[in-house]
């Protein structure tokens, strides 16, 4: 059986739950940058560990890619929601941009090669 999926509107509700219960609140803008900075280098090491050439050493935690995503997207989220950004209608105008101005930009699958 599967998870109930949740929407983007319904993490993002969930992380401002999770951060309001700290008078701290969301870090700024800029920290948070350096953070996803941050994270994004730990996915990429991940991701060279297990495409790449470089094996992890003995010594390392075991993470995985997708506690690395995990984390990016967590503050990701967090970035969202400190700009009053609607991270669904952000996801809407991204997608309408990949569907008209870059719609003939890569090759497409031939729909009949699928069948076959």
């Amino acid at each position: 059986m599967e998870k109930n999926k949740k929407t983007i509107t319904q993490m993002q509700s969930e992380v401002d739950e999770y951060i309001s219960q700290f008078k701290e609140g969301y870090f700024s803008p800029l920290a948070m940058m350096a953070r996803l900075t941050e994270e994004m280098g730990e996915l990429a090491r991940e991701v060279n560990h297990h495409y790449g050439e470089k094996p992890k050493k003995n010594s390392e935690e075991e993470k995985t890619i997708e506690q690395e995503i995990g984390d990016i997207l967590f503050v990701l989220t967090c970035l969202a929601n400190s700009l009053d950004v609607d991270m669904e209608e952000a996801h809407d105008l991204v997608m309408h941009k990949f569907n008209t101005r870059d719609k003939d930009r890569w090759t497409k699958i031939d729909s009949k090669e699928n069948e076959s």
